[in-house]
C-alpha cells in the first residue's frame, strides 16, 4: 500500500503543478480506511493548487418592480457563490490510475484533483420600469441603458404594477422593457417549460400527461405585430372608431431566429416544430417558406410546422411531442405562458434573450405580483435559474449552470416549497429562506466528490 500511494501522490503533484503557475505551493491531504471497516469513509486524496487569477464578468442587475428586488437579491447571491467554485476540476487522468491494485491491497480510495479558479462578478444595479419612472420620469433611464449595453450580461427581476396601470403608453413600465430589449438588440428568446420530477403533482395535467414534458419555446422578439407600422388609432368609412396594427417580417428576421431554433434543437432531442398561422396570414406565409428552406442546412433535425390554434391545443393535449417549438412574437408570448403551466408554476420558470452579438438579457417570465412584494412569499427559482441561463447562454460558464440546476433540483429534493408550489408533505418557505436553501446545496455541491 505505501507504494501505491507514494506514486499517486507523485502523480497529483505533477498534474497539480501543470494546471498551476509551477512556483505554487501544493498541498496533499490523505486519509485512509480498510475495506474490511464499511462504516468507516473510503480514502481520500486531495490535492489543492494554488488558484489561478478568476474569470471576471460585468453584469447589470435591473430588480424593477414589485417581488423583483426580492428574487434578483437571492439569483445575486446564487449566482456570486456558485462562480466562486467555478475551476474545481477533476483530471479524468487520475480516474484511470490502476484500481487493481488498489483492491488487491484491501483498501479503498477515492480522489479528486482540485484548482481553483473562480469566476468574479462585477455588479451593477440600475432602475428599470415602474421604479425608474418614479424616480427619474421615464421607464427607460438613459443610464440603465448604457449600462446594460456596457455588461456582459443582464439579469431582470420583474416590469409594472398596478399603480402604473393608467399611464400613458410612452409611460408605462412594460414600454421600458420592450426599449431595452430594442437597444440591446436581443431578438431570440428561449423560456423552457420543464416538468421537473419534484413537481409533477404541481402540474394541472394528470400525471401521465405531464410526467418528462421538456419543451424550449424560441421566440421571435423584436419583430411583429408588437413592433409593425403602422399602428395607432382611427376611424373607418363610416366614422366608428378603430384601432390597428400591423404584422410584419422580413426574410433576414425569419432566417435569424430560425437558425438560432435549429441550433438549439440540434443541442436537444433533434425535434423542431415550427408555430404559424400560414392558413391565412400572409406573414405566416413566409415564415413557414423560409422555414422550409433554411431545414435543408439542418439534415439532422426533424422539422414540423403547426398551425398556432392546433399547437394551443395540442401542448394541452400531448405535450410530450414537442421538443424545441419556434414562433413569431404575438404566439410566442401566448405559447410560452400556455407552457408554463404545465410545469405547474410560473414562478419556476426562466428565460432567455440573446442578440447577434452584445449582452443578452435574462429574466423569469412572471410578473411583478405587486399583491405579494415585500411579504417574502416571493417564488425566487425562476430568477435563480434565468441566472443559470445567463452563465450557459450569456457567459458560455457551461459547468457554473449545471451547478445551479443541480443545487435548485436538490433543494426541491428535500422538500422546501415556496407557497406556489406548496403540497402536503412539503416544507413550507419564504423567499429568502429558499434562498438560503439554494446557497446550502450550491456548497454541497461544490465539494470534492469520490470518484465512482
Amino acid at each position: 500500500m505505501p507504494n501505491i500511494v507514494s506514486r499517486l501522490v507523485s502523480e497529483l503533484q505533477e498534474m497539480a503543478a501543470l494546471q498551476t503557475d509551477p512556483r505554487a505551493s501544493n498541498t496533499l491531504i490523505l486519509e485512509s480506511a480498510t475495506r474490511a471497516s464499511p462504516r468507516r469513509p473510503p480514502a481520500r486524496i486531495r490535492c489543492s493548487a494554488a488558484p489561478s487569477p478568476p474569470r471576471s464578468y460585468r453584469i447589470t442587475l435591473l430588480p424593477g418592480d414589485g417581488i423583483g428586488r426580492e428574487v434578483v437579491s437571492v439569483a445575486k447571491d446564487v449566482l456570486s457563490l456558485a462562480g466562486s467554485f467555478e475551476g474545481v476540476k477533476s483530471n479524468e487522468k487520475i480516474h484511470s490510475f490502476s484500481l487493481a491494485s488498489m483492491i488487491s491491497s484491501n483498501k479503498c480510495i477515492s480522489f479528486v484533483l482540485l484548482s481553483y479558479a473562480g469566476i468574479e462578478f462585477r455588479f451593477r444595479e440600475v432602475p428599470i420600469g415602474g421604479s425608474a419612472l418614479d424616480s427619474v420620469g421615464v421607464p427607460l433611464p438613459e443610464e440603465t441603458l448604457t449600462a446594460a449595453k456596457e455588461s456582459d450580461a443582464v439579469l431582470l427581476g420583474a416590469i409594472g404594477g398596478y399603480k402604473w396601470d393608467a399611464n400613458e403608453k410612452h409611460l408605462k413600465p412594460e414600454t421600458g422593457l420592450l426599449q431595452l430589449r430594442a437597444g440591446l438588440g436581443v431578438f431570440a428568446n428561449l423560456r423552457p417549460a420543464t416538468v421537473l420530477s419534484q413537481l409533477v403533482d404541481s402540474s394541472t395535467l394528470k400525471k401521465e400527461v405531464a410526467e418528462g414534458v421538456d419543451i424550449m419555446v424560441v421566440r421571435e422578439l423584436t419583430g411583429g405585430i408588437y413592433f409593425g407600422n403602422p399602428r395607432g388609432f382611427g376611424y373607418n368609412e363610416r366614422g366608428e372608431d378603430i384601432g390597428f396594427n400591423t404584422e410584419i417580417y422580413s426574410v433576414p428576421e425569419i432566417d435569424r431566429i430560425a437558425r438560432v431554433a435549429f441550433e438549439v434543437a440540434r443541442k436537444r432531442r433533434g425535434k423542431l416544430c415550427s408555430v404559424d398561422k400560414a392558413n391565412v396570414l400572409e406573414a405566416s406565409m413566409l415564415w413557414r417558406k423560409r422555414v422550409t428552406a433554411l431545414a435543408s442546412e439542418f439534415p439532422d433535425i426533424e422539422i414540423f410546422h403547426m398551425y398556432v390554434d392546433n399547437a394551443a391545443m395540442q401542448l394541452i393535449r400531448n405535450p410530450k411531442q414537442f421538443d424545441t417549438i419556434v414562433t413569431n412574437n404575438i404566439f410566442g408570448d401566448i405559447l410560452s405562458d400556455e407552457a408554463s403551466m404545465l410545469t405547474g408554476s410560473i414562478g419556476m420558470l426562466p428565460s432567455a434573450s440573446i442578440s447577434e452579438s452584445g449582452p443578452g438579457l435574462f429574466e423569469p417570465i412572471h410578473g411583478s405580483a405587486p399583491d405579494i412584494a415585500g411579504q417574502d412569499k416571493a417564488n425566487p427559482l425562476a430568477t435563480v435559474l434565468s441566472a443559470a441561463m445567463l452563465l450557459r447562454y450569456g457567459l458560455g460558464e457551461e459547468q457554473a449552470a449545471k451547478r445551479i440546476e443541480a443545487a435548485v433540483a436538490s433543494t426541491l429534493n428535500k422538500g422546501f416549497r415556496t407557497g406556489d408550489i406548496f403540497s402536503d408533505g412539503t416544507t413550507l418557505v419564504g423567499c429568502k429562506r429558499m434562498g438560503e436553501e439554494v446557497l446550502n446545496s450550491v456548497d454541497s455541491h461544490a465539494t470534492a466528490m469520490p470518484l465512482r
